[in-house]
Formats: structure tokens, sequence, C-alpha cells
């Protein structure tokens, strides 16, 4: 059976608007059809990036709700390029939903703050380490599952090389150095990739120690990203057993960012970190 299209997350972020517009202004939908005649199933779909909305029915609504012109113009760009597919979608790759989500909003990052207790951060990982990662982490996959993940794994690595790269400050806990993932050799190339990119101009990397002690970093890994643009705010991404987890609102990312100076600041400098993993890679 053919599924339907997964919306895009140009869809999703018009969506996700659309809906706190209309609660900021007080409204509900049967109140939107009285003033407007859109009805319930269409502000219904509109409100959950089921379909495209026509460009008078977002108009009408950014009326109703009294968006300013230079938000209304926006959010009708958005609409425009609500059709425009990411390279997933070259790709058969059956990613859960959040997972898709996490790599369309890197893609579009100007910048992310990585914290990784267990694993190499997933932009600087090997084809070897991430092969033997996605097999230790999802025993249960096929062969063909994991060969599509590690394509995605890879490919998602292109942010760092494209034209106007992201720039990326990843923090990697002493263990998952330590750790041997896929073998000696895996783990030897792994370590001499995370001392080539260490020297990129849009990377910085720093390693937590042992010595470091306790930290709030012992709660898990996160990733914060940022887009450079006021119009879409930072979102923190955390990865757990659990499930995978979103949080945009303005506590929260001062929280993480806040966590995220205070390893930076407890962990080893970049050119101290630099030694450490090159002395890991000649087997010390």
């Amino acid at each position: 059976m053919h599924n339907r299209r997964r919306p895009t997350l140009r869809l999703r972020r018009l969506a996700a608007e659309m809906r706190r517009r209309r609660e900021e202004a007080g409204l509900t939908q049967d109140e939107v059809f009285e003033r407007t005649s859109i009805n319930q199933a269409t502000l219904y779909r509109v409100e959950n990036a089921l379909s495209r909305p026509q460009v008078r029915t977002l108009r009408a609504l950014l009326d109703l709700y009294g968006v300013n012109s230079e938000r209304a113009a926006y959010l009708l760009t958005l609409l425009r390029e609500s059709d425009q597919r990411g390279w997933l979608e070259t790709i058969n790759a059956d990613l859960p939903e959040r997972l898709t989500t996490y790599v369309e909003l890197e893609d579009e990052a100007r910048s992310v703050l990585n914290y990784e207790s267990s694993f190499v951060p997933g932009l600087l990982q090997t084809e070897g380490y991430a092969r033997a990662i996605i097999r230790g982490v999802l025993p249960e996959a096929t062969l063909a599952e994991v060969d599509s993940r590690v394509e995605v794994r890879l490919r998602r690595q292109e942010v760092l090389t494209r034209e106007s790269p992201i720039r990326l400050w990843a923090i990697v806990g002493e263990g998952a150095l330590r750790h041997c993932v896929g073998g000696n050799e895996v783990m030897r190339e792994q370590m001499l990739r995370l001392t080539e990119v260490a020297n990129k101009p849009n990377i910085t990397l720093q390693v937590l120690p042992f010595e470091a002690g306790a930290h709030p970093g012992m709660l898990g890994s996160f990733h914060v990203l940022n887009f450079g643009q006021v119009e879409l705010p930072d979102v923190v991404y955390i990865d757990s057993m659990a499930g995978d987890l979103f949080l945009d609102g303005p506590a929260d990312i001062d929280r993480y960012t806040v966590i995220f100076e205070y390893l930076r600041a407890i962990a080893l400098s970049p050119e101290d970190s630099v030694r450490l993993i090159t002395k890991l890679a000649e087997g010390g």
C-alpha cells in the first residue's frame, strides 16, 4: 500500500505557526468559520500540515489573526516553498518521523552545539564507526536498514563542507572515545578522522575528560540548533531510549545553552583535546 507523502519541514512549520496564531488570537475553529467561511475540516488540515492551503485561504487567516505584513510575507513564502523536498526524499530510508524532522532541521541550521556522552558525534563519524554503532544500537535491524541509516548519516555530513557550511561545536565524553566500537582498526580510523576535522575553521571539538567528575551532561546527550533568523527560534533535540524530544521554549533553550557553556568550560581545550585523540589513535 502506498503511504501518503510526508509533509515537508516548511509545511509543518507553517502549520504550527497558523495553529499558534489562532490560539493567540483567542479564536475557536467555529469562530474562524463564522468570520471567514473557512470550514473546520479545512482549518484542521491547514493546522496539521495535511494539505497546502490555497493562497486566498492563508491570506484570510493572516488578516483575521492580525499578522503584520512582514511576517505575513514570510509565511506566504513558506507556502510557496512548501513543496520543496530535501535530499532525504531521494533516499529510501525508513526513518522514524522525529529523526527525519531532526535531519531536516539540521540541514537548515546555521550552527549546532552538540554534546555526546556515549558516541562520537554523528556529523564526525567514519563509515566504519557509523555502521558498527548502528548495528550495535539496533540489533534487530536488517542489513538493508543498516545500509540505509549509514547512507543517511554520511549524507548528513555534507552540511560541514557545503558552500555555506554549518558551524559545529561538539563536546564528546572521553568514554565515547575509549569505548571500542567495531574493533581497534575502526577506532583508529575514527580517531584520525577527528584529528583531521578538528582543524576545520567551522568545527570546534572538545573532549570532556573523566577527571571532570560529575557534571550536568551525565543526564544525556543533546543538540542545540540555531538557524540565524529571528523568525526561527533555536531548537533543542534530545535522543533517548524513551524517544526523541524537541524543545523550543525559551526556558528550555536557555537551560541547555547554559549547560553546554558549563561543559565547554570544564572540557579540555581544543588543542589538548586533539592531543588526547592523537594519543588514542596511536594506541595510548
